[in-house]
């Protein structure tokens, strides 16, 4: 049986009520009611991915599926179905739209590469960092944002194993809720000098232009992290300073973005391309191509700057 979600912040009594409240205002958006309902959906998707990751007697097999874009679980599957089902329960499909990783094949089949029509989209990715699940780094992590007209809003994302739940809402600031109930605002660090930047990598994920890249970056610090989430998660926590997203064969997607972005910026940080321009969700393209920098703020254009260079030099074809 999978356990009682940790966090408590809403009970099913409750949910009810938010409902009732956001149908009576039409809807009229009130963020912070919306940011407590996927925190509590977060809490309780973490309890179900730990029931999956320590395997309790009543939970399936795993039933790993490798696929062209990565592999997914009976975990991912699970997850996602439980935060749908809750999202679209409460709040309905006429004014949110619902961009998941484990339903956009779907959606792209039926209706091409087109942005959901809705302003308002929940961006979802259930289990971010699948291969550190599999490979049991306890690097993984749930990502829920909430987008309108492409730029997030309200974001929480969830580490289970170290039983942290982080969430932003725009201009009111980023905070971490432990296990215990307490309740910290984030800060990103105040490190301004490029060569004792720490950078967080991905133990995967890296190709031959991406290591020359790191090689020859002046910052040479660097912490193995898996999920990003879980590497933004180590950003504010002031672990670290850097962390870069380089497409090559593949690109990072909007599930793996929205949620962890909105924290960062909340916390003093900066997450662009490298051209200095703002990320946008729901464009069609899930893929966010090219170069991402996510910092603590710090340098962030002197290493946007300095990256490119570099690119340009191993790659002149690089844009």
């Amino acid at each position: 049986m999978v356990p009682n979600s940790w966090l408590g912040i809403i009970k099913t009594s409750a949910l009810i009520s938010v409902h009732l409240r956001l149908k009576k205002k039409k809807l009229m958006k009130n963020i912070e009611e919306l940011s407590e309902i996927a925190r509590s959906i977060a809490g309780r998707a973490s309890d179900i991915l730990q029931s999956y990751y320590r395997q309790d007697s009543n939970t399936p097999n795993l039933d790993i599926q490798e696929q062209k874009d990565g592999p997914v679980t009976a975990a991912d599957v699970a997850v996602n179905s439980y935060i749908l089902d809750e999202l679209q329960s409460i709040l309905g499909h006429t004014e949110f739209g619902y961009l998941s990783e484990e339903t956009y094949k779907s959606y792209l089949a039926t209706n091409g590469q087109i942005p959901l029509p809705q302003s308002w989209v929940w961006i979802i990715d259930p289990l971010d960092g699948t291969r550190d699940f599999i490979d049991r780094t306890g690097e993984f992590a749930v990502h829920i944002a909430l987008a309108y007209q492409g730029r997030p809003i309200l974001a929480v994302v969830a580490w289970p194993e170290q039983q942290k739940i982080y969430y932003a809402m725009k201009d009111a600031g980023a905070f971490v809720e432990s296990r215990d109930g307490s309740v910290v605002k984030l800060q990103v660090s105040a490190r301004n000098v490029v060569a004792d930047l720490s950078i967080v990598t991905s133990r995967s994920h890296r190709d031959d232009r991406f290591n020359q890249l790191l090689q020859k970056l002046p910052c040479q610090n660097q912490l193995a992290v898996g999920s990003i989430g879980c590497k933004i998660a180590t950003i504010v926590e002031q672990n670290a300073d850097v962390y870069i997203a380089l497409s090559g064969k593949s690109a990072p997607k909007d599930w793996d973005l929205a949620a962890p972005e909105l924290i960062l910026t909340e916390a003093g940080g900066q997450f662009t391309r490298f051209d200095g321009s703002a990320l946008q969700y729901n464009r069609g393209d899930v893929s966010q191509w090219g170069g991402l920098l996510a910092s603590n703020g710090c340098c962030h254009g002197a290493i946007c700057r300095q990256s490119e260079g570099i690119l340009a030099g191993i790659d002149g074809s690089f844009k």
